[in-house]
């Protein structure tokens, strides 16, 4: 597969439960450009809320209290990332929200077809000695516009430094 075919994800939660997706964006890159974006918000478990998530992303339960459960966007979201090289930054937190909230609503992650580890600009970036490496600091530093917090801002921002890193 093409380094510079992959799908960057970045999703914000209700809670710290990583069950409770409120929000996802997905940027699809085909031959090094953007090809395709998707957002939505997402109606967590009892559209339940915390207000230490609230102060970071803005989100609250009037937001979701129309939005689909993650099942009704599912397929839409399984059609940017079936097979694919997915990217994120902090891999670990995306990759985990996924896997629990399609736990949650009985969904089965391993027909994704998805690698066991995503490649993670936080790591890609703190290897290049940046410190700290956020999200925020790293588009900073590479002239990357961002709206920190903001789904598909984060996975537009997430996509152009692995990009910036892919052609290096």
């Amino acid at each position: 597969m093409d380094k510079l075919d992959f799908t960057a994800i970045d999703f914000e939660t209700a809670t710290a439960y990583r069950n409770s997706a409120c929000a996802v964006g997905i940027v699809r890159v085909k031959n090094g450009k953007i090809a395709d974006t998707y957002y939505s918000l997402i109606q967590p478990p009892e559209n339940l809320y915390w207000p230490q998530n609230i102060a970071i992303h803005k989100i609250t339960q009037y937001d979701t209290k129309n939005a689909l459960i993650f099942p009704k966007i599912y397929d839409e979201i399984k059609q940017h990332l079936q097979g694919r090289v997915v990217v994120a930054h902090n891999e670990s937190f995306d990759r985990s929200v996924l896997k629990k909230t399609m736990d949650y609503y009985k969904l089965n992650y391993s027909e994704l077809n998805l690698s066991e580890k995503w490649e993670c600009t936080l790591k890609i970036y703190k290897a290049k000695g940046f410190s700290p490496a956020s999200l925020d600091v790293c588009c900073r530093k590479m002239k990357i516009e961002l709206k920190h917090h903001e789904a598909l801002s984060d996975a537009r921002g997430c996509a152009k430094l692995y990009l910036l890193h892919c052609m290096g």
